[in-house]
C-alpha cells in the first residue's frame, strides 16, 4: 500500500467527502550516484557564493528574480510568505466537464485518491460521487494545494476509485503555431492511400503487457556485467534519423515490414 502525501476532503456543493492522496505510478527509473571515479567516493554538492568563493550556509541564502531588462529583485521571506498559497486541507471541485473536452497536454502527473475513513457516510459520500463521475464520463475540475503550490486539478474515476491528476495552466502550453515545422505541401493522395494502409497493417488491440522499459532492462543488465566483471559496458552505436530519401519506397517497405510481423504474430 503507497503511502499518503496529502490527506483533507473533497468538497462539492455542501458535500464533503473525507479523502488521502496517493501516487498513482512509481518511479522505476534506474538511478545513480555520482562518485569520484580515481576512489570511488561520494560526489558531495555544495552552495558557493560566486563572489567571494566562499561556502555559503543554507540560511544565508536569498530569493531573486530576473527581470526582462536584466535586473536582479530580491524578496525577502517575508515578501514570498505573502505570495504563498493559503494552506488549505479541501480539494474545492469548481465545474464538471465532459473528459473529452480536456487537452490531454494539459494533464501532469496522476494520483489516486481514497476514502480517508471507514464509517459508512464516508464510503457512501464517496462512492456517490465516483459512480456519478463514471456514469456521465465527465471530469471535475478543482484547486488545492500540495507542498507550497497551489494545482488545477482534473478528477475521475479509474478502476472504480477517484483518480485525481494535476494540471498544466493553458499559458503553459506552446500554441501549436509556435512549434509546427512541418511542411505546407499537402501529401499526394498515393502517400496517403500507403500511409494509411501502413497504420491499419500496424493497429492492433491495446495490450499494456506487450510494452517494456528497454532502456531499464539494458542498464539493469549492465549493472549486473559491471557487478560480476568490473568492466564499462561497450558503448551502443546510436543511429541518428534521418528523413527517407524516397517516401513511396520507404512506405512500401514499410507496409511489406509491417504485414510480415503480422503473419509472424499469427
Amino acid at each position: 500500500m503507497p503511502r499518503a502525501i496529502w490527506s483533507g476532503s473533497l468538497s462539492f456543493g455542501l458535500v464533503n467527502v473525507p479523502v488521502q492522496l496517493v501516487s498513482a505510478v512509481r518511479d522505476r527509473d534506474v538511478h545513480f550516484r555520482q562518485l569520484h571515479e580515481k576512489d570511488g567516493a561520494p560526489i558531495e554538492t555544495r552552495r558557493f557564493c560566486a563572489k567571494e568563493d566562499a561556502e555559503v550556509s543554507f540560511e544565508e541564502i536569498g530569493r531573486g528574480f530576473e527581470t526582462d531588462n536584466g535586473k536582479q529583485v530580491i524578496l525577502t521571506d517575508e515578501e514570498l510568505a505573502a505570495a504563498a498559497p493559503r494552506k488549505s486541507r479541501t480539494i474545492d471541485i469548481e465545474a464538471f466537464v465532459d473528459a473529452d473536452d480536456l487537452d490531454p497536454l494539459l494533464l501532469d502527473h496522476p494520483y489516486v485518491l481514497l476514502p480517508a475513513g471507514e464509517t459508512d457516510g464516508v464510503r457512501r459520500a464517496y462512492r456517490l460521487l465516483a459512480d456519478v463521475l463514471a456514469g456521465n464520463d465527465r471530469l471535475a475540475l478543482g484547486r488545492f494545494v500540495l507542498r507550497a503550490k497551489e494545482h488545477l486539478v482534473a478528477i475521475g474515476v479509474r478502476d472504480g476509485l477517484l483518480s485525481l491528476t494535476t494540471m498544466r495552466f493553458p499559458d503553459e502550453v506552446r500554441p501549436a503555431k509556435d512549434v509546427d515545422g512541418s511542411s505546407r505541401k499537402k501529401p499526394t493522395p498515393a502517400a496517403l492511400k500507403a500511409t494509411v494502409e501502413v497504420i491499419e497493417a500496424l493497429s492492433t488491440d491495446w495490450d499494456p503487457a506487450r510494452y517494456e522499459d528497454q532502456h531499464r532492462r539494458r542498464l539493469l543488465a549492465a549493472v549486473k556485467q559491471a557487478e560480476r566483471t568490473a568492466e564499462v559496458p561497450e558503448e551502443r552505436e546510436e543511429r541518428t534519423p534521418t528523413a527517407p530519401a524516397d517516401l513511396m519506397d520507404t512506405l512500401k517497405r514499410s507496409l511489406s515490414e509491417a504485414r510480415e510481423k503480422q503473419k509472424a504474430g499469427r
